[in-house]
C-alpha cells in the first residue's frame, strides 16, 4: 500500500444500524464501533483517511417523531434533518474512532463537516421520490401510513415496505476546500454523512437554498473522493463480494474487475438500483473521475479487504 494515498470509506446503513434490531443510540454506538476496525487499519498503516456514513434509519425516525409532534412544535423540513443526523452521528463515528485509535496508541485529530451538497433543482428524482428511508413496514400497514401528509411508501423487494423521499444526484461538495486542507494535514474526516445536506444556487441572488430531500450516500462518497483527489473509494455494505446474478443458481462472485468490464455488467442489468445499483454508479463515477481502485466488501471482511484478501476491487 502506498502510505501517501487518500482514501474515502462509505459505511453502510448496516453498520450503525442493524437491520430487525430496535435501533437504540446503544446499539449505534456498538455497531459503529465493530465498523471502524478496518478504518483503524487503515489510518495505521499511512492512509489518510474521509469517513463518510448511510443515516437511513436515523432520518427515517426523525421523520416520525415530526409527524408525531407536529400538533406540539414546529416541523423540521427534510434537509434540515439531515443537518441534525449529519451532525450527531458524526459525533458517534468521531468519538468511537478516537476512543479505537487511543486504545491502538494512534495519535491523530479527527474532525466532523457538517457538509452541504450541490444539486440540480430541477433533478427528476424531486418529482419522483425513489430514496428509501426509516423503518420497514408491514403491507397491512401501508394504508395506515400512507395517508400521512406527504408520505409515499413503495416495496423494498424482498424486505417490506419503506418511505420513499426525492433523491437529487450530487454534483458538488460544498466545502470541498476545506476538507482537501484538512486531508492534507493528515487529519481525519467525518463528511458528507448520509450523503451530505442537499442544496442549490438561487439564479435570482445566488444564494444557497435548501431542498426537500436526501442524496445516495455511495454517490455522494464519490463526489466527495473526487473533489479531494482520492486515489482510492472503499464501499462497506452487507455483502462480501459484488456478484452477477446475484442469489441465482448461476451466481457469480467477483474478485478483481475493470471499469470497462463493471459498466458493462452494468449496462446488462445486474445490479438492481435498490441495493448495488447506486455503489456500482458511485464506483464508475469516481474511477471515471480520475480514482485508481474501487473496493466494494463487508464490513465483517473489510480488514481483509485491505489486504487484498477479500471483497471486489475494480480498477481503470
Amino acid at each position: 500500500m502506498n502510505k501517501s494515498r487518500t482514501i474515502v470509506v462509505a459505511l453502510g446503513g448496516n453498520a450503525i444500524s442493524h437491520e430487525f434490531e430496535e435501533g437504540n443510540i446503544h446499539q449505534q454506538f456498538a455497531n459503529t464501533r465493530q465498523s471502524l476496525s478496518g478504518v483503524v487499519e487503515l489510518i495505521a498503516a499511512g492512509y489518510r483517511v474521509l469517513i463518510t456514513h448511510g443515516n437511513g434509519p436515523q432520518v427515517g425516525n426523525a421523520l416520525i417523531r415530526v409527524e408525531e409532534a407536529r400538533h406540539l412544535v414546529p416541523v423540521l423540513p427534510l434537509g434540515v434533518i439531515v443537518g441534525d443526523t449529519e451532525g450527531g452521528m458524526g459525533y458517534m463515528v468521531e468519538q468511537c474512532l478516537q476512543n479505537k485509535m487511543h486504545d491502538r496508541g494512534i495519535k491523530k485529530e479527527i474532525a466532523t463537516i457538517v457538509t452541504q451538497v450541490l444539486v440540480d433543482p430541477d433533478d427528476p428524482s424531486i418529482a419522483n421520490p425513489t430514496k428509501f428511508v426509516g423503518p420497514f413496514y408491514k403491507k397491512g400497514k401501508v394504508e395506515e401510513m400512507a395517508k400521512r401528509p406527504g408520505w409515499v411508501l413503495k416495496e423494498d423487494p424482498g424486505r417490506g415496505w419503506r418511505r420513499v423521499v426525492p433523491s437529487p444526484v450530487p454534483r458538488e461538495i460544498v466545502a470541498k476546500k476545506v476538507i482537501k486542507l484538512l486531508v492534507e494535514n493528515d487529519i481525519i474526516v467525518v463528511a458528507s454523512g448520509g450523503g451530505g445536506i442537499p442544496v442549490y444556487i438561487d439564479k435570482g441572488n445566488g444564494w444557497y437554498e435548501g431542498i426537500d430531500a436526501v442524496i445516495d450516500k455511495d454517490l455522494a462518497s464519490a463526489v466527495l473522493a473526487r473533489d479531494v483527489e482520492a486515489e482510492e473509494l472503499m464501499i462497506l455494505t452487507a455483502v462480501e463480494k459484488v456478484a452477477l446474478n446475484f442469489k441465482k443458481p448461476n451466481e457469480q462472485l467477483l474478485d478483481q474487475v475493470t471499469l470497462r468490464e463493471i459498466k458493462n455488467y452494468y449496462r446488462e442489468g445486474h445490479f438492481p438500483a435498490g441495493s448495488m445499483g447506486p455503489k456500482i454508479q458511485a464506483a464508475i463515477n469516481f474511477l471515471e473521475s480520475g480514482g485508481r481502485r474501487v473496493i466494494i466488501t463487508s464490513i465483517e471482511r473489510s480488514m481483509d479487504a485491505i489486504s487484498g484478501s477479500a471483497g471486489t476491487v475494480i480498477v481503470t
